[in-house]
């Protein structure tokens, strides 16, 4: 079947997967309430699959191209089949299987995502729509900020209560004592790194409708919630985005002074706020160049960083299994009669891509990794320029979340795993879409 032509390409979308960018969309929208997030994923996978089968996995050139199938789907085996032959040292074999057969309905759930950007309509939807998400969060951390309540969170906590009889947060942690963290509450704090990785959006739709005036303003707004919500991980990851997103709209020379006030802006900040202060004080710990200082910088993860070299000379092939870091800890803790940055308790991943990978997955996971990585890459140098402007927020935004010099949340958990393979699904449907942009 021919390809449809550029006019007659949303028309062309079969009816029943009309509702994929909403769909979509909606997955992003309730992170907040992860139950809810991942059965909207699950019935999304689902669904298509349904759809497909109906089908009889016919007509696949009206949803995605060969090459948006194709990459989709390796980047997704590139990432589960490590998982999979983990397994194997896992501390619990069959429920380490059981569960790695289950992250199966990612595959199609991924499919989806793609299918969702394929189309102009369906990008206006979904990145049109993560922008308007980070904006709406960054505004709401920042009253936060002022207010000391996130309107949001209250809305939603109130919301839970009401359908739970207990808070979101009831019976867990408190794990963001001192930092701002909007709509995920204080059990949660996640919103900087997700704020950081998903900016591309918000700042590729300012930049088109507003130019450099609304790439700058989304630029600080953004830039102040980062800052506040706290984690020294989504700060290096805002800054490789401004770097790669500003060096295009504003050139080399303006994007030096956009830095330089920002540093100044930061140096202020943390004299007013102590938390921050603190967070700075703890990095320049760093400069001093001792093991101990290094560890106390890093809130830890030097030990941590220690424990995951003892486990990948221990299972080098294969691992210990994903999301096992948490038991093999015990027996690789390179200083067990010190209490760690933490507190109690052993750590419950490596906190860095490259060591969470080789700890867990082994070197045969590592090569994995690099060849999902390595079929991104020339998808992308093979691209024409009108596809790799179409989807630049997205390989931005993807490209900073897996960049491995940063700690990281961990990417074999539901929540941070799910996250990445929904931005290389973007990525990747953006990239090889069916249509070209009008002229």
């Amino acid at each position: 079947m021919n390809s449809p032509s550029t006019t007659d390409v949303d028309s062309s979308t079969p009816v029943g997967w009309r509702w994929a960018p909403v769909w979509v969309l909606a997955y992003a929208v309730l992170w907040p309430a992860s139950r809810v997030s991942e059965a909207v994923l699950s019935l999304g996978a689902l669904a298509a699959l349904f759809l497909l089968a109906k089908a009889r996995f016919r007509d696949g050139n009206r949803l995605l191209s060969s090459g948006a199938w194709a990459l989709t789907t390796a980047l997704f085996f590139a990432y589960w089949l490590p998982q999979l032959i983990s397994t194997s040292d896992a501390a619990d074999p069959q429920g380490a299987l059981g569960k790695t057969l289950a992250g199966l309905r990612y595959l199609p759930f991924l499919w989806l995502v793609a299918i969702s950007v394929a189309t102009r309509s369906g990008r206006r939807i979904v990145f049109g729509g993560l922008a308007v998400l980070v904006l709406v969060w960054s505004v709401d951390l920042l009253l936060q900020a002022l207010s000391g309540r996130s309107v949001l969170f209250n809305g939603l906590d109130a919301l839970y209560s009401a359908i739970k009889d207990k808070g979101i947060c009831e019976g867990q942690a408190d794990r963001g004592f001192d930092r701002f963290n909007g709509i995920f509450g204080t059990c949660n704090p996640v919103l900087g790194v997700l704020l950081a990785s998903f900016s591309p959006f918000l700042l590729f739709v300012a930049h088109h409708r507003l130019g450099i005036k609304g790439w700058l303003t989304a630029a600080f707004v953004v830039g102040f919630a980062v800052v506040l919500a706290g984690s020294r991980a989504s700060w290096l990851t805002y800054a490789l985005v401004l770097l790669f997103s500003g060096w295009h709209v504003l050139g080399w020379k303006r994007l030096l002074v956009l830095f330089a006030s920002g540093a100044v802006i930061l140096a202020v900040l943390s004299t007013v706020y102590a938390p921050l202060g603190d967070r700075l004080e703890r990095t320049a710990v760093a400069m001093n160049g001792g093991d101990k200082d290094v560890d106390t910088a890093l809130s830890g993860r030097g030990k941590i960083w220690g424990a995951a070299a003892c486990m990948i000379s221990e299972h080098p092939i294969n691992g210990v299994g994903v999301r096992d870091f948490r038991h093999a800890y015990p027996a690789c803790d390179p200083s067990p009669g010190v209490k760690p940055a933490w507190g109690e308790g052993p750590a419950l991943h490596a906190h860095q891509l490259v060591l969470e990978v080789l700890s867990e997955t082994g070197f045969i996971g590592l090569l994995l990794w690099l060849a999902g990585a390595a079929l991104a890459w020339r998808a992308w140098r093979y691209a024409s320029i009108a596809a790799r402007e179409r989807a630049r927020p997205a390989m931005l935004a993807l490209a900073v979340t897996v960049f491995p010099f940063n700690t990281h949340l961990a990417f074999y958990s539901s929540f941070w795993g799910g996250v990445t393979l929904f931005l290389a699904a973007l990525y990747a449907g953006s990239l090889l879409a069916r249509d070209e942009p009008a002229a």
